[in-house]
């Protein structure tokens, strides 16, 4: 469960990133400006700007020098709906107030500045479900080179749930050449 500025999310999607040791982590390069926060306290949020357009958040889970992470990719909202539609006016349904990585950190009032904020109390809370659901393995979401049988079982989602959102795999990306 993780709860941020009014809302709580019943997490049912998330991806494990492994750090310099994983080529589709942000620190498989090692540290930089922007995934500093990967390789600092665990219990924190690593949050980020994705594609241009949308803030995505992590949770930070090695110790300090290591990184790895965790992305928070999908919730169903069980705490301040009200306040989760008023971020997410465009969501047809319940279920899509917090199904996918940047509609989860819309609804829970997730910004950038946030990078680095703990979660061991406000604005943000993470505590263990009260029922936890039994979860399922798969390949992570538009990661390159996890197709088929060589694929990382590194996304974690409850099977069946609404809020979980649609399996996308990586698409390569074409070289282009210049003659």
């Amino acid at each position: 469960m993780l709860t941020g500025r009014g809302v709580s999310v019943r997490l049912t999607e998330v991806e494990a990133y492994l750090g310099e040791t994983d080529p589709g982590s942000h620190a498989f390069r090692g540290p930089t400006p922007r995934t500093r926060t990967m390789f600092g306290e665990p219990g924190r949020l690593y949050v980020y700007f994705s594609y241009g357009m949308h803030v995505c958040a992590n949770v930070v889970c090695s110790p300090v020098g290591t990184a790895s992470a965790v992305l928070l990719r999908a919730g169903e909202v069980v705490d301040g709906i009200e306040l989760a539609r008023e971020r997410r006016p465009t969501a047809r349904t319940d279920a899509e107030l917090a199904r996918g990585p940047a509609r989860l950190t819309k609804a829970l009032g997730i910004r950038l500045d946030d990078d680095t904020a703990p979660l061991d109390g406000a604005p943000f809370a993470l505590t263990p479900a009260p029922h936890p659901s039994p979860a399922t393995t798969g390949p992570r979401v538009g990661v390159s080179g996890e197709g088929g049988t060589d694929a990382f079982p590194l996304r974690f989602w409850v099977p069946g749930d609404p809020t979980v959102s649609v399996y996308r795999p990586a698409v390569p990306r074409r070289r282009v050449t210049r003659s």
